[in-house]
């Protein structure tokens, strides 16, 4: 089929195989971590802290990590990440084992965790391109990898919420500790060349963040989608975080409920990484960003107005399938139009406004909602969302307009006109 294209290579396929079993692992750990820290505080805010600690160093590290990657091989960088990961997987399981498990651990393993993926991810996302031999088939691999993830995101909550009524958080830790077994050996299966990108003597990593900076300034174009990126991170995507409150305080849920809310979110996000891998070339990436930003702000004020739990999880559903739409339009976006010198420093700079926003927002969503409650919280956090959709609404038009005026149409075509 047209909409598989791309696991028709075999670096890819094999990627995406050792991915999609791995990410179930990750998925049953982050729902086990989240409930056992609502489960130790009690507290809307230490959700947030601890997601604000896991994924702070996307934020601090991202662009120094940019230009790291963009000089080494991505393919080997990413075979470390995991080993590492796996190794902190261990020692979560281990720590839970011993019962010497507290919130303060989890922060520091999750900081751990953080800086590791924070070079996973910036090496994924640059290696993405060498997995694919046609390039015309790069946006298709992008979005079926995206399916991955949030496949993964649809079922290893629906799991992990089993596995967690009814054995506990240690079994959930244990199986993504296993998890990471078959990604390492489909990493030793490929056979990646990669576009070598020489060095002079005098190149250093802060040069190199510069340059990569100096490019993104260049290019308006890519710079407005990481911004749309940041203020959606910031202060709509969080919502996430909010789930496990949102099942317990707002629905008297129990684990299986915060299970069906993740769930929710991951079908939702599925269903829109399908629809982009059916993209056809030439469509215009920026009006979709435009749109799922927008349609993203109504789900958030719809969820907060449900009064039923079924209605609820279908906003759920609709704000993901919005919010996947928008990150993969723009992660397609880059990737396709960056120069491949600067694709790593680049990419960089997006995963520091999805990932390392994120946490941020997370932090502040939640001390919100202990100030004003979950569902006023979500009204705010909705509302913002569609002035971000209206804000680069009137960025386009101003953009457009100023084209139009710069290379205005030959005087017999706009008789014509």
């Amino acid at each position: 089929m047209d909409i598989f294209r791309s696991l028709h290579y075999p670096n890819f396929r094999l990627h995406t195989i050792g991915q999609s079993i791995s990410l179930l692992g990750t998925w049953m750990q982050r729902i086990a971590i989240s409930w056992l820290v609502y489960k130790l505080t009690d507290s809307v805010f230490w959700l947030g802290f601890v997601s604000f600690v896991s994924l702070s160093p996307s934020l601090l590290f991202s662009p120094f990590i940019g230009s790291f990657v963009d000089g080494r091989s991505k393919y080997k960088l990413v075979v470390i990440t995991q080993v590492l990961l796996m190794i902190q997987a261990a020692i979560l399981t281990l720590a839970v084992y011993s019962g010497w498990v507290s919130v303060y651990w989890l922060c520091v393993l999750g900081f751990a965790q953080g800086v590791i993926n924070a070079f996973d991810v910036v090496s994924r996302q640059a290696l993405l391109v060498s997995l694919v031999d046609n390039k015309k088939d790069l946006p298709n691999a992008i979005a079926l990898n995206s399916s991955v993830f949030n496949a993964a995101r649809m079922v290893g909550p629906a799991i992990g919420g089993f596995l967690l009524s009814t054995y506990g958080e240690l079994v959930c830790f244990f199986i993504n500790f296993l998890s990471f077994i078959p990604v390492l050996f489909t990493l030793s299966q490929m056979k990646v060349n990669e576009l070598q990108v020489t060095k002079t003597k005098q190149f250093s990593n802060w040069q190199g963040m510069k340059d990569g900076f100096d490019y993104l300034r260049r290019s308006p174009h890519i710079a407005s989608l990481i911004v749309i990126m940041a203020c959606s991170s910031l202060f709509v995507i969080p919502y996430t975080s909010l789930l496990p409150a949102v099942a317990k305080d707002l629905f008297n849920g129990d684990e299986r409920t915060f299970s069906w809310f993740e769930s929710a979110a991951g079908l939702g996000a599925m269903i829109g990484a399908i629809n982009m891998a059916r993209l056809k070339s030439g469509e215009n990436l920026r009006y979709r960003v435009l749109f799922s930003a927008l349609i993203m702000g109504i789900s958030l004020l719809l969820l907060a107005y449900a009064h039923y739990l079924l209605s609820a999880l279908l906003f759920t559903v609709a704000v993901s399938f919005a919010m996947m739409m928008q990150n993969s339009s723009i992660n397609t976006y880059i990737q396709t139009h960056a120069m491949p010198a600067y694709r790593a420093r680049i990419m960089s700079y997006y995963v520091m406004a999805f990932q390392g926003i994120f946490p941020i927002g997370s932090l502040i969503i939640g001390a919100v909602a202990e100030g004003i409650g979950i569902k006023h919280t979500l009204y705010v956090m909705g509302s913002i969302g569609v002035v971000i959709a209206l804000g680069f609404y009137t960025y386009l038009r101003q953009h457009i307009h100023r084209r139009l005026f710069k290379f205005p149409l030959p005087l017999s075509r706009a008789r014509r006109s």
